[in-house]
């Protein structure tokens, strides 16, 4: 059941970035992008389409995404989460135009309410007109359900609940379920658990992990969706992202491990890992700081980097 062919979806230039205090120029986003997509990359979220007054380091999600050298064969994805963010990724015409649009909603109520302010229905509600005009456009849409194995302020979500937000997003016309331990708090039978009922909606091919490795659970929880056959995983190069709800620890789950896994295992990326440590070792080193990534540092280490 285990499949041979895996793809990674690289999350480390939007998801990764956009909780950095520290501006990131736009010239070395679109390094960094440039970098991904020479080791193999073929699917990567960009950017997002939100207000600056909220997610400065986006600001110049625009300017990021016409200033990257575009490769056929390579998808590039970017975050909206309103008609106004959509409408913005669309302004600039073929020279900003995304590939695919995410759009996102908690399975936790608490957490929908928290942070949005709203509901889980009413959300649905809201984004069914931007997911039927991203369709119109000939764009993809993938979803990404947060908080689906554990809520920072409701505590435990159960798969029940997690299915009800797989329901909705089918119902309103998305394509793609992306499943989100956003704090980090699955293991792997729970997350069986919840991909099974994902599975219940979606096809093999459109349902993806997303895992934060808080706990240290991310590697362990993408080998038990692999044993569902599960091919698609969320991942940051060097660990980009710390956890908003856990202060200091890791979040994203890093591409190097998962790529150094998955070749372990035999199973193929079409990723080099060498060029990957070395665009985890750019970023890293235009922020100050170690890359997160444990296979990272070994490599650069041999490499003869000196992490303090």
């Amino acid at each position: 059941m285990i499949p041979d062919h895996v793809t990674l979806v690289e999350v480390g230039p939007r998801d990764g970035l956009q909780n950095e205090k520290q501006p990131v120029d736009t010239a070395t986003k679109t390094a960094l992008v440039q970098r991904l997509q020479d080791a193999g990359l073929r699917e990567i979220e960009v950017t997002s389409y939100v207000s600056p007054k909220w997610v400065p380091q986006m600001a110049d999600n625009a300017q990021v995404m016409a200033g990257i050298r575009r490769r056929a064969g390579v998808r590039y994805s970017v975050l909206v989460p309103n008609m106004l963010g959509l409408q913005a990724a669309l302004a600039g015409g073929d020279a900003t135009r995304p590939d695919e649009v995410v759009v996102f909603g908690a399975a936790s109520q608490a957490f929908s309410r928290r942070n949005i302010n709203c509901s889980i229905e009413e959300s649905i509600e809201r984004f069914a007109p931007v997911v039927a005009a991203a369709r119109e456009a000939g764009l993809k849409v993938r979803s990404a359900i947060s908080c689906a194995l554990g809520c920072p302020y409701q505590g435990e979500v159960t798969p029940d609940e997690v299915e009800h937000l797989v329901k909705l997003f089918k119902q309103i016309g998305v394509h793609h379920c992306g499943v989100a331990d956003t704090i980090g708090v699955g293991t792997p039978r729970r997350v069986q658990a919840v991909m099974e009922r994902a599975l219940k909606h979606y096809p093999l091919d459109e349902v993806s992990g997303h895992f934060h490795d808080t706990y240290g659970q991310a590697l362990s929880n993408i080998y038990a969706c692999l044993e569902l056959g599960i091919h698609t995983f969320d991942t940051s190069v060097a660990g980009l992202g710390g956890c908003p709800y856990a202060k200091g620890a890791t979040g994203n789950v890093a591409t190097e491990d998962v790529v150094f896994m998955l070749q372990g295992m035999g199973i193929h990326t079409g990723i080099d890992l060498d060029a990957l440590v070395d665009a985890g070792g750019f970023i890293s080193g235009v922020l100050g700081r170690p890359p997160v990534s444990r296979v990272g540092r070994a490599l650069l280490t041999k490499k003869g980097a000196v992490f303090a």
